[in-house]
């Protein structure tokens, strides 16, 4: 299981089309872990972010870019901490949720055994690993508590975000 560790960089607040954006000049599968959706937080110029990284499949890129992942900056976003294109800024970015090492060892031994399931748990966003978790976690017996660790497996094996 790879390491979690948090990436920090210095990079330019980019326009691409109607979006602006910070370019990743990492890829996050390699770094954390591989998924579907990437969501992260931490800070973009000293100020907190959340949210889903997107990957560019553009074919006209520039500077290499295609297929690069980067985190949109939304306008509002933007105003509030007075950040423009052109800006650059220090990054510091970690994936979100209960993710590897965070996980109870009993529900991450179970998707570690079924490795279709793990990749759709760990590409749910946070509200719904932090459900299935909460749940676990509120099982007041051992075996309810195994139940629902098999119960969890199944649903996201099954493609699904919630009991």
């Amino acid at each position: 299981m790879s390491t979690i560790t948090p990436q920090s960089f210095t990079a330019s607040v980019t326009a691409a089309g109607s979006q602006t954006c910070i370019v990743l000049p990492f890829d996050p599968n390699v770094a954390w872990s591989p998924k579907g959706r990437h969501h992260v937080s931490g800070t973009i110029g000293g100020y907190a972010i959340r949210g889903e990284l997107d990957r560019d499949t553009r074919a006209d890129a520039r500077d290499g870019d295609a297929g690069a992942y980067f985190l949109a900056l939304g306008p509002t976003w933007r105003r509030d901490n007075g950040l423009d294109v052109g800006a650059t800024v220090d990054v510091v970015l970690a994936p979100e949720g209960p993710i590897g090492d965070r996980l109870a060892p009993d529900l991450r031994a179970a998707l570690d055994a079924a490795p279709e399931a793990k990749a759709f748990f760990e590409a749910l966003p946070t509200f719904y690993r932090n459900n299935f978790a909460r749940w676990i976690e509120d099982a007041k017996r051992p075996a309810t508590r195994a139940a629902r660790v098999v119960e969890t497996v199944r649903l996201v094996g099954e493609g699904r975000r919630e009991r």
